[in-house]
């Protein structure tokens, strides 16, 4: 008997990546997925802890969900409840006392048993389960014949390589809820690739709390980052490669190297900075100092002289000054960001920073955020604005929202509409920039598409 399953994801790629290895572990038992969480047997709410009042967040979800679970029950139809993700394992035990309508709570490291919590929770008809498994044991899981596949979505994919985090930065929660840095076997993630490929993905983003901290065993011994990019970029299909999120310290040459040397991989880069200003560098425990970012960035450039890169912010974060908050507006702009993403301080409980004195004001935090957003903006349209006339690249992915138009994803990650037939979704296409929108791209197909027989797999898998 079919059973329907909805997941909704919160927070980063790392938790839509696990919501989507999370369907395809209980595909074999039966679970097929819905869009709409009212004709559920399975609800799954796929937490993060990043932000303030995420957790209150989810416990204004679950209200609405013990709604749709009481009428299930009314209309005689069982819905089971499961929280995972990092708010899961921040609060534990609490979520069951505060929220009984959960009947499992699931941490970040142990989705891959859900079969088994589930079949237990069947048995006990308990409230709590008992969800403490190794993170080797998360890493170590491959669909076995005959079972689980990982499936495709899409012509593009995330593909875990590394979890936890070793840095410690004072404002956050990584290290408490995702644990320490483990890398994912070479092997592992080149069967993953390769799946992926043949399903008829053509892009790829590898990604990790701190992604460039790989350091996973394979073929005897143990390999960085930028090598395993160039073994993953020999994988027939995969014509795009990105990774996903770097910390400054961890850019060696191994993966410079690499940005010069392969075709696949993309000229973005996501490198977080955080602030400009050394002294909150500092109290933040960044480990890096804006010298020495702004010496990676050169590095990174002179190696691939076309990078785009974009990068995270924080503004308000305890004791920053007027004085380190223009230290970050004038990062900006030497750096000249394509894009970024940028947040208030909010104090996360646990963290060193949430017990710092000479917390920031709200109204403060809320106006220096506004000009920092307005100095990004800048950044971002003077860069958008320099694609135009450009011929580069694009991945077709689906359509677009006018007849006959496909919309896809520019070498530097812009959404791109272009008027194109749709059997080239799931293509490559050199594409010539004509205009620029407010949230995308617009251009032309510059030339008749070259179809070489590494990117015309068959598409039935996806759909199209």
């Amino acid at each position: 008997m079919t059973r329907k399953l909805y997941v909704k994801s919160y927070g980063c790629q790392m938790n839509v990546y696990d919501s989507h290895r999370m369907a395809d572990v209980l595909a074999p038992e039966g679970y097929a997925e819905t869009a709409a969480p009212d004709d559920a047997d399975l609800i799954i709410l796929n937490t993060c802890h990043i932000r303030e009042k995420a957790a209150e967040k989810v416990y204004s979800e679950l209200g609405r969900v013990r709604q749709l679970k009481d009428g299930a029950a009314r209309e005689g139809r069982r819905v089971t409840v499961a929280v995972a993700g990092c708010v899961a394992q921040a609060e534990g035990e609490e979520i069951i006392r505060r929220a009984p309508v959960v009947d499992l709570v699931v941490g970040p490291q142990s989705y891959h048993k859900l079969p088994d919590l589930l079949a237990r929770k069947d048995r006990e008809e308990a409230g709590i389960v008992e969800t403490e498994f190794p993170v080797e044991d998360k890493f170590d899981f491959l669909p076995a014949p005959g079972k689980a596949v990982t499936r495709a979505r899409g012509v593009t994919a995330f593909v875990t390589v590394q979890e936890g985090c070793d840095k410690f930065c004072t404002f956050c929660v990584v290290p408490y809820t995702r644990g320490a840095e483990v890398s994912r076997p070479v092997e592992k993630i080149l069967d993953e690739v390769r799946n992926l490929a043949e399903a008829g993905v053509r892009e790829v983003t590898l990604i990790g709390q701190n992604v460039n901290a790989y350091h996973g065993e394979g073929f005897g011994r143990t390999w960085t980052l930028g090598q395993l990019l160039r073994r993953v970029a020999e994988t027939p299909g995969i014509a795009r490669l990105r990774y996903t999120t770097s910390h400054p310290r961890d850019v060696d040459d191994d993966l410079i190297a690499a940005h010069r040397d392969l075709r696949q991989l993309s000229p973005q880069l996501h490198l977080p900075v955080q602030s400009g200003s050394d002294r909150i560098l500092g109290a933040m425990n960044r480990r890096h100092t804006r010298a020495d970012y702004l010496r990676t960035v050169e590095r990174l450039r002179a190696a691939r002289p076309d990078l785009a890169l974009t990068s995270d912010f924080i503004v308000g974060f305890p004791a920053e000054t007027e004085a380190d908050f223009a230290d970050t507006l004038r990062i900006v702009d030497e750096v000249g960001y394509a894009g970024a993403f940028s947040f208030k301080y909010s104090p996360r409980p646990g963290t060193p920073g949430a017990n710092m004195s000479e917390q920031i004001a709200e109204d403060m935090k809320a106006e220096r955020l506004a000009r920092l957003q307005a100095a990004i903006n800048r950044n971002a349209a003077a860069f958008n604005a320099g694609c135009r006339g450009l011929t580069f690249d694009v991945l077709l992915e689906k359509p677009g929202r006018l007849p006959g138009q496909l919309t896809g994803r520019s070498p530097y990650l812009q959404p791109v509409q272009v008027m194109a037939p749709s059997q080239l979704t799931g293509m490559m296409v050199p594409v010539t920039i004509t205009d620029i929108g407010t949230n995308s791209l617009f251009g032309v197909l510059a030339e008749s598409p070259r179809i070489g027989p590494e990117f015309t797999k068959p598409l039935e898998a996806l759909g199209a």
